[in-house]
């Protein structure tokens, strides 16, 4: 991944991301500036963040699934040419999220060949790990946020355009989702995965499918998690479902169960799957690459599996 000390970057994985008891801890986002309709300060940042077409920008990867978040938010709002993005590719190296100098993978905004150049432009003094999703703000060159959860929730507000992804009488609703989801769902398959103790590995597996059979069961008499339409919970839920049986089943050891196995999750996933712009946000080839890329921990020759097929269609 790569991370910064005041500036300076290192190679590596942040060495504070590994609790004693050999469980994995994700290290808290800092830049957490906002945007805002009328630039006024938001809840974590301070005031002259105002929401223009065009004067932001996402740096992503397509295997991130916090950066699947915001590009869920960015396509649902239909802001697709109101926000720009450069994709990473793939695999990092150790320079982390890294880009090509041409094509798909390429920075057509800063020209940078990592990601961790755009946090030299935008935060020089940065300290911690060198993560994707990044909103910039292209007016003042600097990084407004690289906390995934608050860069949704102001595409969601600040912006014009498609549903309201967080309505005031939902609210309560949508915290609570949110909360469970990102402990147990989103960050548990981590927990997981990045377990190096076997009772740290079987408590975030075991939280894991606790979570996914409340949800399965809550979706036998709903049709989203809050009711008749998408909300911000649903497009939290959804990055990790799609790469669940084609990923973290199988190189996170989340093997209890397959999506596929869940009828009703299933057939929400697949809803989702199918709205408007949301197929374009999601890459089933990428994400094995991606999960399945050498680790000397998980995978250490780095052999990418030929399966599963899974059918999305309805």
């Amino acid at each position: 991944m790569g991370y910064m000390v005041e500036g300076v970057y290192h190679t590596g994985d942040d060495p504070t991301t590994t609790l004693p008891s050999g469980a994995f801890e994700r290290a808290r986002s800092t830049l957490r500036h906002w945007v805002t309709r009328d630039g006024s300060a938001g809840p974590t940042g301070e005031a002259g963040f105002k929401a223009a077409p065009g004067r932001y920008h996402l740096f992503v990867a397509w295997n991130c699934p916090w950066a699947h978040r915001t590009l869920l938010g960015r396509a649902f709002k239909g802001l697709e040419d109101a926000i720009s993005i450069s994709v990473a590719r793939p695999n990092r190296t150790d320079q982390g999220w890294v880009f090509d100098p041409s094509g798909p993978f390429s920075d057509s905004l800063l020209c940078a060949p990592a990601v961790h150049h755009v946090y030299t432009v935008g935060a020089p003094a940065f300290t911690g790990r060198l993560t994707v999703p990044v909103l910039w703000d292209k007016q003042t060159q600097r990084i407004v946020s690289n906390e995934s959860a608050d860069i949704l929730r102001m595409l969601g507000q600040a912006f014009d355009g498609g549903p309201d992804l967080y309505p005031s009488d939902k609210g309560d609703e949508i915290d609570a989702w949110n909360a469970l989801i990102y402990d147990t769902v989103n960050n548990g398959v981590y927990r997981a995965g990045f377990a190096s103790t076997q009772q740290a590995y079987e408590d975030g597996a075991f939280g894991v499918f606790e979570t996914l059979d409340k949800i399965e069961a809550h979706l036998a008499d709903h049709q989203f998690l809050c009711g008749d339409h998408v909300t911000e919970a649903d497009l939290r839920l959804f990055p990790t479902l799609a790469r669940f049986d084609v990923a973290y089943h199988y190189a996170f050891r989340c093997n209890l169960k397959k999506l596929t196995d869940y009828p009703n999750l299933w057939d929400y996933a697949r809803r989702i799957y199918h709205m408007p712009g949301v197929a374009d946000t999601v890459r089933f080839d990428i994400y094995k690459r991606g999960y399945f890329s050498a680790s000397e921990k998980r995978n250490p020759l780095g052999i990418v599996p030929i399966g599963p097929s899974v059918d999305w269609s309805l």
